[in-house]
């Protein structure tokens, strides 16, 4: 037998190539043994390797460059020998490090250029002060006639990408590395931009790691650390990534070697943390008493005595500490602006110790919900945003991304932007939050995003709060003109108390709130009333029951007001019925996504909130059945949670239908009735006992057919044909064969003389043969005719169905569902003559069949048209 000759790899040639440039160019590099200097050397020994193990990442060259204005860039090379090993890119376009559960796809990293040096930026993001990285991947081949064949990528790794990389552009060598070129090169970096829709795509994903990291993190201290208690989980997670933040030539961020596990006292492992957040604390001048009470509350949990105790040279507090460093540590020293310790809060919430109650009261607004609620609350740069149960903060923190993009948007001069920017985190924003461990939650995170902690306020914002400012402006009011609150549900009100504490301090503006809906029908009227008499009630939005799965199980509805002006009884308020938010959602522990963008998710949430601001006009994925512009009693206060009134007059087209189904299911029982003592079915039954059959395997015969899949819920769908919507979709039901629903036949994958099987629910296995033009919507698969090139007809097609279905339908459920994996091995008997399938058979018996069926139908028709023809003579 031929052996194929395996080919050779030429990354030695690529090195003497790539390096030869450098040389060329006297530039000073370090070869993959090579100290480049301390910072970057111990940030690449203490980042995971290529292989997912500990030890140290080596690139196989390393530089450090200096531009005009004396910023360094740390430039790593990988290279690689072989065809086709630059880059492995993802279905976006993006350099593919992380597999579909948010791991690191080590086999991408360990074999691809461009990866390997990406995964060696992020490692210098996350340990080192160095915020702008190149990476370089160069890898080739040699051609038939023995050239040497390259390719080079040059990507751009910083803060501002989020660490994912961006395609610098196309280069033949190093050249842009040399001196005379490099500012140029600067200058092309900062040139790139991403587009809003590609930052807001890099955070989700981002986001989605962070889920994974915190899940690792849970579960790592659950099952390797004992002893600690419920909260101190938390204030472990706070206080490490407090001490690791820095402050920029005046703080060091604490590292893991400076923990040195020792039992001296006052510089124990727990002392020296507490002395960097004293540090870090005083350097961002917060006030004397806000810095007292975070210390306070942190030392009690970092100097006890078991989590300093040194077990085998290493304490707890080491390990701990080490721990959320490598898991956590590149997402907050990439600048990610996201509710941070929510997500914190989300993944652990079980540690604190809640009644179920008070679980109710503390969970935490999904992200997508916050953004939600602060573009309802119309919030912009100038806005000055409040929260009376603030929680983790996450609210805040979405109002401030807000504010922060809007400043981008409209303000051109650098320096006022800047102004800007720190008067949006220093004072225009404030929340309450009366539960000390949730509220070190709240602090943490406004830390995170550069520091909105300020006026954050550890007070009962009903009994204390006096509407001013805690810092700087002390005896100044807080001049807020957006509200944005989910309250505790356990309160006075459903929470409605809080509602009305807050505008009630407010002189315009507008608030947005979600809240349990019995606040709106019954279980706050006195509040209501009172609220209605200084404020308007723009919209009432009705959430889905899942929004809060896994934590709570309460039906809510977002309310929407305008401050300080009267609710008289001719506004007009806008019920909308969010019910179906685009998203999927489930509680799995271990998943790697449990939030699902199912069916235009962004899409619904832009809509709504077009619709609360314009109205009906708006309209575009909902429709007149989920939108309904109603009047409500300003003195009633039980009747915010209205819907769209049903159409209850009976028209003709509803009596045909009913007449059509009655005498469809009339015919068809007729048709059903098998009777074969009858002549002409007692001779077709004997043409089938008198012929030779042969079992065939179902994927001998069919495949299974490519469909491209529809972002559409059946549920929204129209159950008939309309202008737009004509084409026929197929689930998983057995009425009209399967075919329920309507789609547009624009992108879809049309179908005809197929047959379609239902792989879901009660009726898994239905077999139907399709002639008519249709799509796959749901639940359900196709199979083509694949035994030959022969075109088969109807009749044929039909013989096959009864076939498939006498195997496979009854014979699995629920639970064991008849996907095409599972049936295709499974057999049917087909009729035979010379060896060969007998299709000539198969056609002339379902035709015979099918004219006795026929002749049953006339013969019922008429004696109808005569019962019906005497009924009315007889009238």
């Amino acid at each position: 037998m031929k052996t194929v000759k395996k080919v050779q790899s030429v990354e030695p040639n690529i090195t003497e190539l790539g390096n030869g440039w450098l040389k060329l160019h006297k530039l000073k590099y370090k070869l993959e043994q090579e100290s480049l200097n301390f910072e970057i050397d111990k940030a690449l020994s203490d980042y995971f390797t290529k292989n997912g193990g500990s030890g140290s990442n080596r690139p196989d060259t390393k530089l450090l460059l200096q531009d005009k204005d004396l910023s360094f860039y740390p430039i790593l090379i990988e290279y690689k020998g072989y065809k086709e090993k630059l880059v492995k890119l993802d279905s976006d376009g993006r350099v593919e490090n992380k597999t579909a559960k948010n791991e690191p796809h080590f086999n991408n990293i360990n074999g691809f250029a461009v990866n390997g040096a990406i995964h060696y930026a992020n490692g210098l993001l996350h340990h080192t002060s160095y915020t702008d990285i190149i990476a370089i991947g160069m890898t080739g081949y040699k051609s038939e006639t023995g050239e040497l064949k390259f390719d080079i990528g040059v990507y751009y790794v910083s803060k501002t990408n989020f660490g994912a990389g961006q395609y610098v552009g196309e280069f033949t060598d190093f050249s842009f590395l040399a001196p005379k070129n490099f500012d140029w090169f600067v200058g092309k970096i900062g040139d790139l931009h991403l587009s809003p829709e590609e930052i807001e795509n890099l955070k989700e994903q981002r986001e989605k790691e962070i889920d994974s990291s915190l899940l690792k993190l849970n579960n790592d201290i659950y099952e390797s650390e004992s002893g600690l208690a419920e909260s101190d989980r938390v204030y472990l997670v706070a206080a490490s990534i407090i001490a690791t933040l820095g402050v920029p030539g005046k703080v060091a961020p604490l590292e893991k070697t400076d923990l040195k596990s020792s039992s001296e006292s006052g510089n124990r492992d727990g002392d020296i943390i507490v002395r960097k957040i004293k540090s870090f604390l005083d350097e961002k001048a917060l006030p004397k008493e806000k810095q007292d009470l975070i210390v306070r509350t942190l030392q009690n949990t970092l100097t006890t005595e078991n989590i300093n105790k040194i077990v085998d040279g290493e304490t707890q507090l080491k390990r701990v500490f080490s721990k959320i460093v490598d898991d956590l540590g590149i997402y907050y020293k990439i600048g990610l602006t996201t509710d941070f310790t929510g997500k914190l809060f989300n993944e652990m919430y079980g540690w604190l110790g809640f009644t179920q109650d008070k679980l109710n009261d503390v969970v935490l607004t999904p992200s997508h919900v916050a953004n939600l609620l602060v573009k309802l609350a119309r919030v912009n740069k100038d806005s000055y945003v409040w929260d009376f149960a603030t929680g983790s903060a996450g609210l805040l923190v979405a109002a401030m991304n807000e504010m922060l993009v809007d400043a981008k948007n409209t303000i051109s001069s650098r320096d006022e932007l800047t102004q800007k920017e720190l008067s949006i985190k220093a004072e225009q924003l404030l929340g309450l939050e009366l539960l000390s461990s949730i509220y070190m939650l709240a602090i943490l995170n406004m830390i995170l995003m550069g520091d909105g902690s300020s006026n954050i306020l550890n007070i009962d914002s009903i009994k204390d709060f006096d509407g001013k400012y805690s810092f700087g402006k002390t005896n100044t009011l807080f001049p807020a003109d957006a509200l944005v609150l989910n309250p505790p549900y356990s309160a006075q009100g459903n929470g409605m108390n809080f509602v009305e504490k807050a505008l009630g301090m407010m002189n315009k503006g507008y608030a947005a709130i979600i809240i349990q809906n019995s606040a709106g029908s019954g279980k706050a009227v006195a509040y209501n009333k009172r609220i209605l008499e200084k404020n308007t009630l723009l919209a009432s939005i009705k959430m889905p029951v899942d929004i809060f799965i896994g934590k709570s199980s309460v039906q809510t509805n977002i309310y929407v007001f305008k401050v300080n002006e009267k609710h008289h009884r001719d506004e007009m308020v806008k019920f909308i019925n969010f019910s179906n938010d685009g998203y999927t959602r489930t509680s799995r522990k271990k998943a790697s996504n449990n939030l699902k963008d199912s069916d235009r998710a962004k899409q619904r949430y832009d809509e709504i909130v077009n619709l609360v601001r314009f109205g009906r006009s708006k309209l575009d994925i909902f429709t007149n059945k989920e939108y309904y512009e109603g009047k409500i009693d300003p003195t009633s206060g039980v009747d915010w949670n209205q819907s769209a009134p049903t159409d209850t007059k009976t028209i003709l087209r509803d009596f045909q239908k009913t007449l059509s189904d009655h005498m469809l299911w009339d015919i068809s029982g007729i048709i059903k009735q098998t009777n074969t003592e009858a002549e002409v079915l007692a001779k077709l039954n004997n043409k089938l006992q008198e012929n030779n059959w042969v079992e065939f395997k179902l994927d001998d015969l069919f495949k299974k057919a490519k469909i491209k899949s529809l972002k559409y819920k059946a549920s929204e769908l129209p159950s008939e044909a309309t202008e737009d919507f004509a084409l026929a979709a197929l689930t998983a039901g057995i009425q009209n064969q399967g075919l329920n629903n309507f789609v547009p036949s624009h992108g879809a994958t049309i179908l005809k003389n197929v047959i379609s099987i239902s792989a879901n629910g009660a009726n898994t296995g239905a077999t139907f043969f399709q002639s008519k033009e249709f799509t796959v919507l749901q639940d359900a698969y196709v199979i083509e005719w694949n035994y030959n090139n022969e075109e088969l007809s109807n009749n044929q097609y039909l013989f096959l169905t009864a076939a498939i279905s006498k195997t496979i339908y009854g014979n699995y459920e629920w639970t064991n569902k008849a996907s095409w994996e599972r049936i295709k091995s499974q057999k049917i008997q087909l009729p035979t003559k010379g060896q060969k399938i007998d299709f000539e058979f198969m056609e002339a018996f379902v035709a015979e069949l099918e004219a006795e069926r026929i002749g049953v139908i006339e013969s019922y028709l008429n004696k109808y048209k005569k019962a019906t023809k005497e009924q009315v003579e007889h009238r």
